[in-house]
C-alpha cells in the first residue's frame, strides 16, 4: 500500500473497496455533525459512518449535500439499531429517509442483541441475530445496501453466525473497537481468517481518551513530529483495518487526515503493539444480553 493513506482503500470480500480512514459521527452533539460532515468531505474524506442509534442521520445526509461532493464519491457507513431487529426492512428505510439517499454502501447490525423495543432491558425470546442476519441478507437484491455486516461481534458469535445453515452470505465487515490498549488480535486474525474486513471504532479511544496521556505514545508522536492521535491512526491502518475517527472540531478533524507520506517503523508498531494497559471504551453491560466474552486477544 501506498503511503498515501488518504486515498487507500481496502478491498471487501465483495469485490467492493472501503476507503481506509473515516469520519465517525458517535458521541457527536446535535448540530454539531451536519458541519463536520461537511467539512470532513471537503477535507478529502470519503468514509462517513453513522447508525440510526446515534440520532444524527438526519444532519449526516444534510452535511452530505452541504459537502457539494458527489454521492458517488462517498462511502456511506449506517446500522441497524437492537429494537428493530423484526423490522430490518422498516430499519433501512427509515435510516435512508433521514439520510436523504437512494442506498448506503454499508449495512451493519449494530449489536448481536435482538432486543425488545417494548422493555428495552429484555431480548425477545423468539428472535435472535441469526433471523435478524436472515433478513439483512435480502437487502442487497434490493438496491437499497450495497454491502451488509456486523459490529461488535466477537468470536462466539461469529461462529454461531457462520456456521448456522441460513447464514448464505458472510460478513463484508466487523467493527469492532480496536486501539493499542484493546487490540484484540485473535478477533482481527478470525475475522481476516473468514474473508470479513475489520474497522476499528474509537480508534483514538474516544473521548478524554487515556491514551492521550500515554508517555509511550507521546514520545512516539514527538519523534515522529505528528499528533497521538495521527500517531494512533497511522498503527490501525498499517495493521490492516479501516479507521473511523470522531471529532467534530475543523482542525482536529483535518489533523487527523494529514497522515500521507508518515509511517509507522516496525519497532514504533511493536512499542504499540505492546501496551499493557487495557480498557474498553464500549462494553455490554447496558444489552440484555452478554456479547463479549474475553476471547478477542
Amino acid at each position: 500500500m501506498s503511503k498515501e493513506w488518504t486515498k487507500a482503500k481496502f478491498t471487501l470480500n465483495t469485490g467492493d473497496k472501503i476507503p481506509a480512514i473515516g469520519l465517525g459521527t458517535w458521541q457527536s452533539k446535535p448540530n454539531e455533525v451536519r458541519d463536520a460532515v461537511k467539512v470532513a468531505l471537503q477535507k478529502g474524506y470519503r468514509h462517513i459512518d453513522t447508525a440510526l442509534a446515534y440520532g444524527n442521520e438526519h444532519e449526516v445526509g444534510q452535511g452530505i449535500k452541504d459537502s457539494g461532493v458527489p454521492r458517488e464519491q462517498i462511502w456511506v457507513t449506517t446500522k441497524l439499531d437492537n429494537p428493530w431487529h423484526k423490522r430490518v426492512s422498516q430499519g433501512i428505510d427509515s435510516s435512508l429517509k433521514s439520510l436523504q439517499l437512494d442506498y448506503v454502501d454499508l449495512y451493519l447490525m449494530h449489536w448481536p442483541s435482538s432486543t425488545d423495543p417494548d422493555d428495552l432491558k429484555k431480548h425477545y425470546p423468539d428472535w435472535d441475530f441469526l433471523k435478524t442476519w436472515e433478513e439483512m441478507q435480502k437487502l442487497p437484491a434490493t438496491g437499497k445496501v450495497k454491502n451488509i455486516g456486523v459490529s461488535n461481534f466477537g468470536i462466539r458469535n461469529l461462529e454461531k453466525l457462520l456456521n448456522d445453515p441460513t447464514c448464505k452470505t458472510v460478513p463484508a465487515v466487523n467493527q469492532i473497537e480496536l486501539h493499542p490498549n484493546n487490540p484484540s488480535p485473535k478477533l482481527v486474525a478470525y475475522n481476516t481468517d473468514k474473508g470479513i474486513h475489520s474497522t476499528g471504532y474509537s480508534c483514538l479511544g474516544s473521548t478524554d481518551s487515556p491514551l492521550y496521556k500515554n508517555e509511550q505514545l507521546k514520545k512516539v508522536a514527538e519523534n515522529k513530529g505528528l499528533t497521538v492521535q495521527q500517531v494512533l491512526l497511522l498503527w490501525g491502518i498499517q495493521k490492516g483495518w479501516s479507521v473511523i475517527p470522531k471529532s467534530v472540531t475543523k482542525a482536529r478533524i483535518d489533523k487527523n487526515f494529514e497522515l500521507d507520506g508518515h509511517e509507522l517503523t516496525i519497532d514504533e508498531m511493536k512499542q504499540l503493539d505492546s501496551m499493557p494497559e487495557r480498557f474498553k471504551v464500549c462494553g455490554d453491560g447496558w444489552l440484555p444480553v452478554k456479547v463479549f466474552f474475553g476471547d478477542d486477544e
